[in-house]
């Protein structure tokens, strides 16, 4: 029953985390920087995977998608292959999940759905170091252009995404352990499950053997003086 229960958090946490990783995406802020007037916000500077805007005090956006794939900077194309490799292992690790799970009716033995849920515990936590992987190459860029005195274009700042890619990460890689402990905990009631009753003697068994023949013995018939 515990360890029902421990599958169930965990398919519960890693789903959560394969989900705020696959909302990372399509979110606007990456990277943010503003630009402050006397009184108010003048224009507000945001990027993602695939495009930068600018948005100005009234509310109006002007984007810019990126032209080419091949023209990118190398650390935006390693960010978008890790990101859609988290989303692609996340989506697998939930199908193994609820296959390799007990209160699951498919997948076969305890034992069989014990090695597919430990399956999906290795892809959760491959996807959740893609996701890390991603959001903290990008924003290693950041901040090593932020304090670089001799960088003289537009500085950013660390965007709502990647701390949204970091917590999902974090929820994939606990959740994907603790479905790589099921495996253990399954072979660990495999073993609780036999009990040894000891040697068996050559007299007991003989006596059993004994006990167990039915007496073929005809019955005695006595004359009637016999009860005088």
């Amino acid at each position: 029953m515990a360890s029902t229960s421990a599958e169930i958090i965990a398919f519960l946490l890693t789903i959560s985390g394969w989900v705020l990783i696959s909302s990372t995406l399509p979110t606007d802020y990456w990277k943010v920087s503003t630009i402050d007037g006397t009184v108010i916000t003048t224009a507000t500077f945001w990027a993602n995977l695939w495009k930068t805007c600018v948005t100005d005090s009234t509310g109006v956006s002007n984007c810019k998608d990126f032209p080419s794939m091949l023209a990118l900077d190398g650390y935006i194309q390693a960010c978008r292959g890790l990101m859609i490799s988290a989303v692609c292992l996340g989506f697998f690790g939930a199908v193994f999940g609820l296959v390799g799970m007990k209160c699951t009716k498919v997948g076969g033995s305890d034992q069989t759905k014990a090695r597919i849920a430990c399956l999906a515990g290795l892809l959760f936590i491959l996807s959740g170091l893609c996701s890390m992987t991603s959001c903290s190459l990008y924003a290693n860029r950041i901040t090593s252009e932020f304090f670089d005195p001799s960088f003289v274009a537009q500085k950013y700042e660390l965007g709502a995404a990647l701390f949204i890619g970091w917590a999902g990460a974090s929820l994939c890689i606990i959740g994907g352990i603790i479905f790589c402990f099921s495996i253990a905990e399954n072979s660990n009631s495999a073993r609780r499950g036999y009990v040894y009753n000891g040697a068996t003697s050559v007299m007991s068994s003989r006596t059993k053997v004994h006990n167990s023949v039915p007496d073929k013995t005809a019955p005695k018939h006595f004359d009637k003086n016999a009860y005088v």
